[in-house]
């Protein structure tokens, strides 16, 4: 038999019986990462805003709107497997980012515009 005990008056609460030791939290560290990308109302962009482990790219975008959008501040989500995402390397930006600057025609400056273009 359980006992009950009713204090406050918030009814009958069991005092028997009950786990007095919080269960064991289930870390899912086999779960892929995802990066989050949201694009906010007032943006044209998609801003990364965080990342998150998820069973499949669904649940990922599923738990991305509930962590990220709890205040109405989004109206597209993306989510992107982490590994899949190649970058460059900031240790490395001269040496990858040199080449496009010796080529000239590159630059607006390079080019005239004749007067009866309008909008220019």
């Amino acid at each position: 038999m359980t006992n009950h005990v009713a204090e406050g008056g918030h009814g009958a609460i069991p005092t028997s019986g009950i786990p007095v030791e919080p269960a064991a939290e289930i870390v899912h560290t086999d779960w892929p990462l995802y990066e989050v990308f949201l694009r906010g109302k007032r943006g044209l962009n998609h801003v990364h805003v965080g990342s998150l482990h998820a069973a499949d790219a669904q649940m990922a975008l599923h738990h991305a709107r509930d962590l990220y959008t709890r205040r109405n501040e989004g109206v597209s989500i993306w989510v992107v497997a982490s590994k899949s995402i190649t970058a460059s390397s900031p240790d490395e930006k001269d040496p990858f980012f040199a080449p496009s600057g010796d080529k000239v025609y590159r630059h607006p400056t390079f080019y005239d515009i004749p007067d009866d273009v309008p909008h220019m």
